[in-house]
């Protein structure tokens, strides 16, 4: 990105940064928390550990047509979505293990992926032959 092409963008850039670097800090404690409950309830619920490695790649501050100030961005992004989607996959499986029970039928809501082969809603009977 070309800033001097766009010298509004350095302006609304400057302003959000402190807003959007603060979210590191609930970002790390999230992440510890998360994988103590991974770690942990995993373990004895007998589910399979996510491997972390396969969803927070950080890899892109190593491109060297970057700025050093772009690396960072490329580094805190690909940790935050990183953990945002292992979150998600550490859920999913949670839901999975608990529930297995997809939403009532709306046509305003997109459900996960991982709800395919979750029971219908309202199946009772099919509910009781699991328990």
């Amino acid at each position: 990105m070309e800033y001097k092409k766009y010298p509004e963008r350095v302006f609304r850039h400057l302003l959000s940064m402190p807003v959007v670097y603060f979210m590191i800090f609930p970002l790390v404690i999230f992440d510890l928390c998360l994988e103590m409950y991974h770690q942990i309830c995993f373990r004895l619920y007998k589910i399979p550990i996510i491997m972390r490695s396969q969803y927070i790649k950080i890899d892109r501050h190593k491109l060297q047509y970057l700025i050093w100030y772009e690396k960072i961005y490329c580094a805190y992004c690909g940790y935050a979505n990183g953990l945002a989607h292992y979150f998600t996959v550490i859920a999913a499986e949670t839901e999975k293990y608990w529930c297995g029970i997809k939403h009532a039928k709306d046509p305003n809501f997109i459900p996960p992926e991982h709800h395919q082969d979750f029971l219908e809603y309202g199946d009772a009977k099919a509910y009781r032959k699991l328990k």
